[in-house]
């Protein structure tokens, strides 16, 4: 198998704002708690993290203040995806030079692509940098599901090192793991980590870790160790967790909830709002 970047959970981090900007005293913060948590590794400047609304610049500037703080003690990957795939090369050749460890690289969106695009989309970003490139498939963002025989191909790229597989489909996730034995597979979904590392994957990229780390953490070096009953049980007593944090879209929940830990971290950029007073209640209930 290629070496994983990562095994087990590895953060999906939301970007802190203050008066809309990037508040990067909050960032150190939030990457300090994940540090302390046993987290491993981050995902910054992805879905979670606003990915949309931030611009080249202020992306850069997040993963070069990550790598500045934490770099070593962590693994940076850098979201740097684009329907544009000249812009996600210059955008990642941009991250590799800063010191990112690795890059999220999620499917064309829009204007998506045929299986041949695909293909070229990632071997024009893997060959314009010499780290990591872990493929983000998302279809309920992109409007492109990469068809499972698809994988194949794309293990073929030396550099591409896994998937980040937010599909709904366990049957689909099943059938690329059997494509494709040397691939790392990460689920892309809270509700599945256990279930994905029962079939062979190497952990989950998460949005309840913001939340929950240490619990997140536990959940899946279980799974890896194959203590499966710890595994489930907390997957099963985390659910309500993951329920919430999908309740709307995402990040609106999970900043929410951090504001409620204590980590003010702004509001969504527009066109994401507050989250609804319906899901407030939910959320208060959650806490007590």
């Amino acid at each position: 198998m290629k070496k994983p970047l990562f095994t087990g959970a590895c953060t999906a981090l939301i970007t802190p704002f203050l008066d809309g900007k990037v508040n990067y005293p909050m960032l150190k913060v939030l990457l300090k708690r994940q540090l302390d948590a046993g987290i491993t590794a981050v995902v910054l400047c992805g879905t979670t993290g606003e990915a949309p609304t931030l611009s080249d610049g202020e992306k850069l500037e997040i993963f070069r203040c990550a790598k500045e703080y934490i770099g070593g003690k962590m693994k940076i990957i850098a979201g740097t995806g684009s329907n544009s795939t000249k812009h996600a090369v210059e955008l990642s050749t941009a991250a590799e030079k800063i010191g990112a460890d690795g890059l999220l690289v999620v499917t064309p969106y829009y204007n998506k692509a045929t299986p041949e695009g695909i293909v070229a989309h990632y071997k024009a970003i893997c060959d314009a940098v010499n780290i990591p490139v872990i493929v983000y498939n998302v279809p309920g963002r992109t409007g492109l599901d990469i068809p499972a025989e698809v994988y194949p191909l794309l293990a073929e790229i030396p550099n591409i090192t896994g998937v980040k597989e937010a599909s709904t489909s366990i049957t689909k996730i099943g059938k690329i793991i059997s494509l494709c034995p040397g691939l790392p597979v990460w689920a892309g979904n809270d509700d599945m980590i256990t279930p994905v590392i029962s079939l062979g994957g190497q952990g989950v990229i998460s949005v309840l870790s913001n939340v929950l780390p240490i619990e997140t953490q536990g959940m899946s070096l279980a799974a890896l160790s194959g203590d499966f009953d710890t595994a489930a049980a907390l997957q099963s007593r985390l659910e309500k967790w993951v329920e919430f944090l999908f309740c709307e879209v995402n990040p609106i929940p999970v900043k929410a909830a951090m504001a409620r830990l204590g980590y003010d971290c702004g509001e969504c950029r527009m066109p994401l709002t507050k989250l609804s007073p319906k899901n407030m209640e939910k959320l208060n209930q959650l806490l007590k």
